[in-house]
């Protein structure tokens, strides 16, 4: 027997073995390399760059203050524009959105918080609040879109008026959500009428749904001021008066001024005088001026306007009354002009160059419709039949390829065979379909040979014509319903049997690949408008963009000044429309501002309005500091090789596309507003709750859309698409005879150059026309199912149109439908 065991006996725990470590004396270099990981002996961290070096303790310390000093410098930047007595005043618009709100009572409440007796107007107001050293300058607002736009595009502070027992109607929330989406500095909400309010839970419940809605549109918006307590209107003036306003970007890239009084020409040639502060960028003289809805202008000098103090008054009443005022600025002769247009001049001379160019080019007459850089078949009137993609072994390279004949001299087994030309096709996008070209069509359907499921070709017999009509009524009866209920094809046109193809399509041409075929722009010179080439065209548009971005840094009178500027060829018909309540704004236009291009606007159709945009239809836009009146084209976004982009003829909810219209440039990327006159009564166009009754009152304007804007460019095409669509008549292998797609022999020997497609992603070429009537056979390279349909695509260029300067209000207060007042706007929120 063992003896026993002296002492504690435990297993292991586990049977795994840690080895000795390799010594790494004993590394190979490249071990060593790969444990380095990339860092040099001798080098201090892996940082590469000192800034990226560790610090010590007291440098973090000295980086840390240094942020903070710079920061401070920032703040201090940004406000010092309002600091000192003859500081610019804060902007301060206060917009009702409820029918029984009123801007002005709002005013007297935030005044009297602090004991500020001032008297509250109609237009645009100073009042200087003397416990926080700063100026307030308020907008009172009525429930104006146009004026509610113009404030706020101009205001460091927004105060929105609620109320605490009428919701906030459909005139209202269209107010909300244009200032939303035009951009708008710091934000505050404010509710009206809450004591009215007997009951003291309920008005607990009331704050809650008021704060709900405006979190909606805001979600940033924590507090709700009672304009009926004093506290808080105290508070939200200490707001007012001390914090930095968010501002809006494309604003402050320019200058910008709230016109606070305007003297009107007293002669034809004298100018007009706008009076107001400076803010944004300094203010040039040479640059053109954005007043309102007015229009355009030329400034013809600037003088200092500074407010008269009480020491002031005594020393000027002693003065002359007809002295001079200080000129700041006068334009020079970089001035800007007024022309939208280049000269007619250069056109002409350009347009005499590519006519001569062109010239050179045609040798022989069009005997067929172009496609891609070719009018085939243009040299004899001999059929000259399109070669299909060659059958090779896999790895054969194009020289090998020409010593392999067609006649079955290499195995036809799909498994060691593959199509020459389709070998260095890339992968498109999952949107692209068969209609847009080679890139959307399946690929090569081979299989191994054997007797085929459809009968024998037979010989073609010419059909009878009232047979054949009747046929034809019958397909197009049958498609029609099924275009209504997927719209597989929406580009899809039909014929008339008695119209010429080749006559009707006369401005249409033919594309291999939508995407990357090339674009002959000079067979489009005879179509495109007169004013086309006089438009403004931008090569370099980042580059343009940054340089006149820091030329409106440099010079021009200071942000803060108050000044007179005086406009020159102000019309006369603006000052019989002038209303002083409404207020007026007068934005600096950047150098080009004012000419022409073709422009192009990111457009969102939100997924909640009820119907589609169709496109050449009438809207109104707002970019910038202007509004337009517009047809716009719509097409494709995205980056082509070709810069070709499919026009689209309706925008649906719930898509973006690019529309596009000539009109006036603005450098940057802004905000584009999009509203659409209604007629009232149109079932559309009322608010429609869940059950599908009308909730309230249509308005005759609708903000449809919002988008931003894209650089222009008067290369991009926006080819429109028309599709043929032919039914297969008999089915032979490859071979198939087509019919409907045209009706006489002539309008197939001219677009017989075309390739050929199926919905299902075959492709394939015409073979021979047969007979009179529009029949012809066809080469597909694969088998096609008798249902399939066979088409063509074809496409011409289609012009952006102009845009007109939008005369009168967006939307007149008289045209408003009365809203009923009293209902309890939280009724529904409370049960």
């Amino acid at each position: 027997m063992p003896g026993a065991v002296a002492g504690n006996h435990s297993h292991r725990a586990t049977t795994k073995v840690s080895h000795k470590a390799f010594k790494s004396r004993k590394s190979t270099k490249g071990q060593l390399r790969d444990a380095a990981k990339g860092r040099i002996a001798g080098e201090k961290g892996q940082r590469k760059t000192p800034h990226q070096q560790v610090m010590s303790k007291l440098d973090r310390r000295n980086q840390a203050k240094q942020r903070q000093l710079e920061k401070a410098r920032e703040h201090l930047k940004e406000t010092s524009v309002f600091a000192g007595k003859d500081g610019a005043p804060r902007h301060v618009a206060v917009i009702p959105l409820c029918a029984d709100t009123d801007a002005a009572a709002a005013i007297q409440s935030l005044n009297g918080s602090l004991d500020i007796e001032a008297e509250v107007h109609d237009t645009c107001f100073r009042v200087p609040v003397d416990r926080f050293k700063q100026k307030l300058q308020y907008i009172p607002l009525k429930r104006d879109l146009t004026a509610c736009l113009d404030a706020a595009r101009t205001a460091d502070f927004i105060v929105l008026v609620l109320s605490g027992e009428v919701e906030v109607d459909a005139l209202g929330e269209l107010i909300l959500r244009s200032i939303e989406s035009q951009g708008m500095s710091t934000l505050f909400t404010t509710v009206q009428g809450l004591d009215r309010i007997e009951a003291v839970k309920q008005r607990l419940s009331v704050v809650a749904s008021l704060k709900s809605f405006i979190t909606h549109f805001h979600p940033e918006q924590e507090k709700i001021y009672n304009l009926d307590n004093r506290q808080e209107c105290s508070n939200l003036m200490r707001s007012l008066c001390s914090t930095t306003p968010k501002g809006v970007r494309w604003r402050d890239e320019r200058s910008w001024m709230l016109v606070e009084d305007v003297e009107w020409a007293r002669s034809g040639m004298a100018p007009t005088v706008l009076t107001g502060v400076v803010r944004g960028k300094g203010l040039n003289a040479d640059r053109l001026v954005q007043v309102g809805d007015w229009g355009t202008f030329q400034i013809e000098r600037i003088t200092a306007a500074p407010l008269a103090t009480r020491k002031k008054r005594a020393e000027d009443a002693m003065e002359d009354d007809n002295a001079e005022e200080q000129t700041l600025l006068e334009p020079t002769d970089e001035r800007d002009g007024l022309d939208d247009l280049a000269p007619e001049e250069a056109a002409a001379m350009e347009d005499d160059d590519e006519d001569m160019d062109a010239a050179t080019n045609v040798t022989t007459s069009k005997k067929g419709v172009l496609l891609d850089e070719h009018h085939y078949f243009s040299d004899d009137d001999q059929v000259q039949e399109l070669q299909m993609p060659k059958r090779v072994p896999k790895g054969t390279s194009k020289y090998q390829a020409a010593w392999f004949l067609d006649d079955g001299d290499v195995s036809d087994s799909g498994s060691e065979l593959e199509d020459e030309d389709m070998g260095d096709v890339e992968e498109e996008e999952d949107d692209v379909r068969p209609e847009d070209g080679m890139e959307g069509l399946a690929g090569d359907a081979m299989t191994e040979g054997g007797p085929s499921e459809y009968p024998q070709s037979v010989a073609f017999i010419e059909p009878n014509e009232e047979e054949d009509a009747m046929a034809l009524e019958a397909f197009r009866k049958n498609k029609r319903t099924e275009a209504e209920d997927d719209l597989e094809f929406p580009d899809e046109i039909e014929l008339h049997p008695g119209v010429l193809a080749r006559e009707r399509l006369a401005k249409y041409r033919g594309l291999k690949s939508l995407r990357s075929s090339p674009w002959m722009e000079n067979e489009d010179r005879a179509y495109e408008p007169e004013e086309w080439q006089r438009l403004l065209r931008v090569p370099d548009y980042q580059g343009s963009r940054n340089r006149l971005a820091r030329e409106a840094l440099v010079g021009g009178v200071a942000p803060g000044t108050r000044v007179h500027v005086y406009i020159k060829n102000v019309p006369v018909s603006i000052q019989k429309t002038y209303d002083p309540t409404r207020p007026i704004t007068l934005f600096s236009l950047l150098r080009h501002e004012q000419k022409r291009t073709a422009v192009n606007v990111l457009i969102n159709l939100s997924s909640d309005h009820p119907v589609s945009i169709k496109a050449k239809e009438e809207l109104i836009v707002q970019y910038g500091p202007r509004r337009f009146v517009i047809n716009p084209l719509f097409s494709q976004g995205g980056s082509t090789p070709n810069d070709v982009h499919k026009y689209a003829r309706y925008l649906h909810p719930g898509q973006s596309a690019v529309a596009t219209f000539m009109g006036p440039i603005t450098w940057g990327s802004i905000p584009v507003l999009f509203f659409k006159r209604t007629v009232p009564g149109d079932h559309h166009d009322a608010m429609e709750g869940e059950d599908g009754e009308q909730e309230g009152p249509a308005l005759p304007l609708t903000l449809v859309a919002t988008g931003t804007t894209l650089p222009p460019s008067t290369t991009r095409v926006i080819a429109k698409r028309a599709i043929l669509t032919g039914h297969p008549y008999h089915i032979h292998k490859k071979i198939v005879t087509i019919r409907y797609m045209f009706f006489n022999r002539e309008d197939v020997e001219w677009f017989k150059a075309l390739p050929l497609w199926t919905r299902r992603g075959r492709s394939g070429y015409f073979k021979e026309a047969l007979g009179t009537h529009g029949y012809f056979k066809a080469t597909f390279d694969g088998r096609i199912n008798p249902q399939d349909s066979i088409g063509v695509s074809l496409y011409k260029r289609v012009w952006p149109r102009n845009a007109r300067p939008l005369e009168g209000l967006l939307l007149d207060p008289a045209l408003v439908p009365a809203v009923q007042e009293g209902g309890d706007a939280m009724d529904a929120d409370m049960e």
